[in-house]
């Protein structure tokens, strides 16, 4: 049997005034997400937990089965891998945004206005030489890059230097191992780990010097490059300074097909999903023109859906421009593309044996960030014992028999729809 997962990235929303207090979910004209709910089980699902605004790293541990609670070491190391960088024991990887600043280093756009012209400013920030570590510097899609510090004594114990928000300053990177409360102080001395301590706040000293190094020189670069200039003379916000995030190290990850006997292949445009897919031993399938954003070409990733099922039980694709529009807070877009994505997702309905619509977080419009409501989810085949609902949506979800469940349920129940689970006990 086979399965296709369907992710529609921030879909999920809070009531709009404007939209006559519906979601644009339920603002928005889904006559195929629709179908689909009347032909399976619907419910409610907390991605992490009641209340946990879920990241989108966590978020898609969570519905591969993992528990992110345990196996999560940090953003970072997926957007490497997503990126194509092969990580080794002892690497430190960190998530990179090109930011605007002013000459304060306050931060006036988080996004550089989205930039996407960013090979150039990648070739120069790689000429910057570190003391005392190697470094990989790799775009990814638009005005997202991956950084990976190399070399003995790193730790990704270090604090970020991303803001997260407009209006504030740049944050210097510190180590979080600084100091010993009492209680703490106590305990390693009596269990001989005194020592140890100090090692991890040497890794993380000198990880945090690195950073704030590797900022100030890619800082220097960027604001004197031609292409920013230009930008600037243009009106257009220049890529000026490197927000970094998200510091980790490898995870460790049991394949999918070690615990549930699945091949698994992986559509996607952000490096981040392609990064956690890879790390879960999927297959990650590069479509052309799959962008992340709300211009991306799903036709070319639907037919490339279709393919993979031919040779893979599990096919997960994931649509990312419903979160740029609510980080954006542009309700209207959100609801065209939910439209759009209704009408071009059609051929895929009806794909797979088990077809799984799903919504990796809520990002209200209104919010403009990742919240904790829970989101409506959908499961399809030939074996679900289907309810009532006749709607995809937050509200109507409420009703389906699949009551609420969390993320890392899901993939379990998947798999045992397929045939694919495993007797607990005797």
């Amino acid at each position: 049997m086979k399965a296709l997962m369907l992710i529609c990235d921030g879909m999920a929303d809070r009531q709009v005034a404007k939209l006559g207090n519906r979601t644009p979910l339920e603002a928005a004209r889904t006559p195929n997400m629709d179908k689909l709910a009347k032909r399976g089980v619907c419910g409610l699902m907390d991605t992490i937990a009641p209340g946990v605004p879920p990241g989108s790293d966590t978020a898609h541990l969570a519905l591969l089965g993992y528990d992110p609670f345990e196996v999560y070491t940090g953003r970072g190391p997926f957007e490497a891998a997503g990126a194509g960088i092969e990580l080794h024991p002892g690497d430190v990887a960190f998530r990179a945004n090109y930011a605007t600043v002013d000459d304060a280093l306050v931060v006036k756009d988080r996004r550089a206005g989205r930039i996407q012209e960013t090979g150039p400013l990648e070739a120069a920030i790689r000429q910057i030489k570190l003391r005392g570590a190697d470094f990989i510097f790799k775009n990814t899609v638009g005005h997202r890059a991956a950084l990976v510090l190399q070399g003995k004594g790193l730790s990704n114990e270090v604090t970020d230097s991303d803001p997260q928000e407009i209006g504030k300053k740049v944050l210097q990177v510190r180590p979080l191992l600084r100091t010993l409360e009492r209680p703490q102080l106590l305990r390693a001395i009596l269990t001989g780990g005194i020592r140890r301590f100090a090692g991890r706040r040497r890794r993380s000293t000198k990880t945090a010097r690195l950073l704030n190094d590797f900022s100030r020189r890619a800082h220097e670069i960027l604001k004197n490059y031609h292409l920013n200039i230009e930008r600037t003379k243009k009106g257009l916000p220049p890529a000026n300074y490197l927000l970094l995030r998200g510091g980790g190290v490898v995870p460790h990850l049991q394949p999918l097909q070690e615990r549930f006997d699945i091949r698994g292949a992986c559509i996607a445009a952000a490096a981040l999903v392609k990064g956690v897919c890879r790390m879960a031993g999927m297959k990650v399938i590069d479509v052309p023109g799959a962008t992340g954003s709300v211009n991306t070409d799903l036709n070319a990733k639907v037919k490339a859906a279709l393919k993979a099922l031919e040779t893979h039980e599990l096919v997960l694709l994931h649509v990312k421009g419903f979160d740029e529009a609510s980080h954006d807070g542009n309700a209207a877009a959100k609801v065209k593309l939910i439209e759009r994505t209704d009408k071009e997702l059609k051929p895929l309905i009806s794909a797979a044996d088990f077809v799984v619509l799903a919504i990796d977080h809520t990002t209200p419009v209104t919010v403009r960030e990742h919240t904790g409501d829970p989101v409506p989810i959908v499961i399809a085949g030939p074996s679900v014992r289907a309810d009532n609902v006749r709607a995809y949506g937050e509200r109507a979800a409420v009703q389906g028999g699949l009551s609420r469940i969390r993320g890392k349920d899901l993939l379990p129940i998947l798999a045992d729809l397929m045939g694919k689970g495993k007797k607990f006990g005797a």
